[in-house]
């Protein structure tokens, strides 16, 4: 499937999804769409205020809400997915390779295949030292990294974070950030967040979202009118993307 959305990449490498023309609602009130979308391999941000629409867009991709109209393709025949949300729910009185279990037999790994899968994600978020730790004697940052092993479990072509760093402190946020970019390579990651500075140090690609809509996909410097990196790329950056998640009328 070849991409010829924005946010499929420049190299023009297909698409892991493509959802054209998407719609949903949420509640009476809210309206998700029409949305066009295309991601391929690397990080794409979805950047938008609280209640643009960024976690009812996860929910529709993820298969857990309806949509309402439109369509998403995939360019896999069986597609694996990993989903973190923003409030993940971990049994507190698992261990954390026993929660791992479960997730990857949720996810049609076989009993063969689930231990070395479980040691390679633990080393891969760091945890690998707290496979017998129960989950409620964890800090808050690392039970989000072991939301994050069970959304990689099962080596998803896609994986969906939804605020990944909300509510984590300066040093755990940056730790978040880093695991983020070493799981990236080889999948396409969709990262919503509400902080400008995940995106400047994430992003591959942007789509800012305002009332249900995107306002602007693309590259970082298209958005900016300044090249990544450059002295003056962070304060244009920041003030173009904020500018574009004021909904339209207000």
């Amino acid at each position: 499937m070849e991409s010829t959305d924005p946010l499929g990449g420049a190299d023009k490498h297909a698409a892991a999804v493509a959802a054209r023309g998407l719609r949903a609602t949420n509640g009476r009130s809210f309206r998700l769409g029409p949305i066009d979308l295309s991601l391929g391999e690397g990080v794409t941000c979805l950047v938008g205020a609280n209640g643009a629409g960024k976690s009812t867009l996860f929910r529709v991709l993820i298969g857990i809400q309806p949509k309402t109209g439109g369509t998403i393709e995939f360019a896999a025949k069986r597609p694996s997915l990993g989903y973190l949300p923003q409030d993940p729910e971990l049994p507190p009185l698992a261990s954390c390779e026993e929660y791992l279990d479960h997730v990857a037999w949720l996810q049609g790994l076989s009993r063969g295949q689930r231990p070395q899968a479980i040691r390679e994600v633990l080393v891969g978020v760091g945890l690998a030292d707290r496979s017998k730790s129960m989950i409620r004697r964890l800090s808050g940052g690392l039970r989000r990294r072991l939301a994050l092993a069970g959304a990689l479990v099962n080596s998803p072509d896609l994986l969906l974070l939804d605020e990944p760093t909300a509510g984590l402190d300066p040093i755990q946020r940056d730790r978040m950030r880093e695991l983020v970019q070493a799981n990236a390579a080889g999948r396409a990651v969709l990262l919503s967040t509400h902080l400008l500075e995940d995106v400047r140090a994430l992003a591959d690609r942007v789509a800012v979202m305002a009332g249900g809509q995107i306002a602007f996909a693309g590259a970082l410097g298209e958005l900016s009118g300044e090249p990544v990196g450059s002295p003056g790329f962070a304060a244009e950056f920041d003030a173009a993307a904020a500018a574009l998640m004021v909904p339209p009328g207000e």
